[in-house]
């Protein structure tokens, strides 16, 4: 019977109390059992960590991976990112070679896959950082993003540059979707699942598919 370990991390301790954040992970996690999971199975332990994705030290998941490799269980955790956000902390767990892994979002996803993805990841959240601030730079030194005309124009224009630029690295992925006939829903479900984040860092949905398009035309 194959056996599963679930892991979940929210950033914050009002996140795990509330349910927040940690809700979308059981569903994703229940999804791939009742599709992708061989059958039968069973899951031997859940644990959750309570750290933010730049926080290395995760004790759950340490006990996770301790009673994975004594039984042979899976851990199942619902997307990437819930591991970490340093590629090099991934790195490490995927070279555990008695340690068994799968991504939810991601089922067919080998370790191999999987470490180039967190690389990737990484490299554009990096991108998207020196860019912001890039950016920004010709509004330092004002005291303030607004206080009067100019730096409010100069502030508004460096957002569009942003938005534009973010647009123009999403559309090999978005137009290709809308071209196929997906719903701007399925569209923004599909960038979620993948990991991808709209300009500012968030989720997407109907409303930010539609400006990307928008944008593009």
């Amino acid at each position: 019977m194959k056996q599963f370990i679930k892991y979940y991390r929210v950033s914050t301790r009002s996140q795990a109390d509330s349910g927040l954040g940690l809700s979308a992970q059981q569903r994703d996690i229940d999804l791939y059992l009742s599709t992708y999971a061989e059958t039968p199975w069973e899951v031997l332990a859940e644990f959750t960590d309570v750290q933010s994705g730049k926080d290395d030290n995760r004790p759950e998941l340490l006990k996770a991976m301790a009673l994975a490799e004594e039984t042979g269980a899976t851990i199942l955790i619902a997307k990437l990112d819930r591991i970490s956000r340093r590629v090099s902390f991934i790195s490490a767990i995927m070279e555990r070679k008695k340690l068994n892994l799968t991504i939810a979002t991601m089922p067919n996803a080998d370790k191999f896959q999987l470490h180039i993805y967190a690389a990737l990841a990484e490299q554009e959240r990096e991108f998207i950082s020196l860019r912001t601030k890039q950016a920004l730079a010709p509004l330092k030194g004002t005291g303030k993003l607004g206080g009067n005309r100019g730096n409010i124009d100069r502030a508004n224009e460096a957002a569009r540059a942003l938005a534009d630029s973010h647009a123009a690295k999403v559309m090999d992925t978005v137009l290709p979707l809308k071209e196929a006939g997906r719903t701007l829903q399925q569209i923004a479900d599909t960038l979620n699942k993948s990991g991808v984040k709209t300009a500012r860092g968030g989720k997407w949905h109907p409303t930010t598919v539609k400006n990307v398009l928008a944008r593009s035309e």
